[in-house]
């Protein structure tokens, strides 16, 4: 991890704080998938749209599938279905369950609940059509990494409170949390490629300060979590956000709710997503795709 945080650094790639979100937006895509593992080819692949939003689902068989919908990382203002294609591919391969990418609308031009919406309402379209893409949607999940992660944690309050089928939630490096105040902001604010300049750069662009402890931005502040589907919450050490994640799978487990936690040592956000040089981000997926398997599989 010490070696490709180096790189990263001797590459003198800009900041995105330092960049127009567009300018942050394109910079994002081309460096998301260096790292990653090679995109394995599939059975199924296809663009569609899904609660209005463009879509794209991945499939391991043309099986009668349960399926994920999976909402990416990108502090709500970058990030699309190519910068995620990879972690998708792996996590459908590994799993032998669908994954539904959404490409849901993002900050500064769509700034708070937008995001949330997009969310919700897909969740709710593939409930309802399923079927109509030859999977089951009697069968769900939801899924996310860091402000994906956040997306997925609000999505299970929605399935708790429509009655939507969930049977797990999958939150990778989620931020939780209303503020960065936590000592692991404070530890790792510099030189661990999430930076606290960063974070609020992406929050300010997504959320005003008077909205944050909205809990649909802050899922740790919601009044009552009792009742939502399981979760597996996939941590790293050396993140800003572990705090946070450690406090919101003790939250749920406190409220009744069965949680996997998956700690990583000795790596940093994004870590999942760097499966080309960290052994830890095979180990991550594997235990992703185990607990889809263990709660969607019969």
């Amino acid at each position: 991890m010490a070696g490709v945080l180096e790189r990263i650094h001797r590459a003198k790639r800009p900041p995105f704080h330092s960049l127009t979100p567009r300018e942050a937006r394109i910079a994002y895509r081309m460096g998301a998938e260096i790292l990653d593992l090679p995109r394995a080819p599939l059975p199924r692949v296809e663009d569609l749209t899904a609660g209005g939003r463009p879509a794209r689902l991945y499939a391991p068989s043309t099986e009668r599938l349960p399926v994920m919908l999976y909402l990416h990382g990108g502090g709500f203002t970058i990030g699309d279905l190519e910068t995620h294609d990879s972690l998708c591919r792996q996590l459908a391969l590994r799993s032998g369950v669908a994954v539904l990418a959404l490409d849901y609308r993002l900050a500064p031009e769509h700034r708070f609940p937008a995001a949330v919406d997009d969310a919700w309402a897909a969740l709710g379209w593939l409930h309802e059509r399923a079927a109509s893409l030859g999977l089951d949607g009697s069968r769900l999940a939801v899924g996310g990494d860091s402000a994906g992660g956040t997306l997925a944690a609000t999505a299970a309050f929605h399935a708790r409170d429509q009655g939507l089928p969930l049977a797990l939630q999958l939150l990778i490096t989620p931020g939780t949390a209303s503020a960065p105040n936590t000592v692991s902001h404070r530890f790792f604010a510099n030189g661990f490629l999430l930076d606290a300049a960063s974070i609020a750069w992406f929050f300010d662009h997504y959320i005003d300060a008077g909205q944050r402890h909205d809990w649909r931005f802050a899922p740790l502040e919601a009044d009552d979590h009792s009742g939502l589907a399981p979760a597996c919450v996939v941590l790293a050490e050396c993140d800003p956000l572990v705090d946070e994640g450690l406090a919101y799978a003790d939250t749920l487990r406190a409220a009744g709710v069965n949680v996997q936690l998956e700690l990583y040592r000795g790596v940093t956000h994004d870590f999942i997503k760097m499966g080309r040089q960290l052994p830890e981000a095979l180990t991550a997926l594997n235990a992703c795709a185990e607990a889809l398997k263990n709660h969607l599989l019969p």
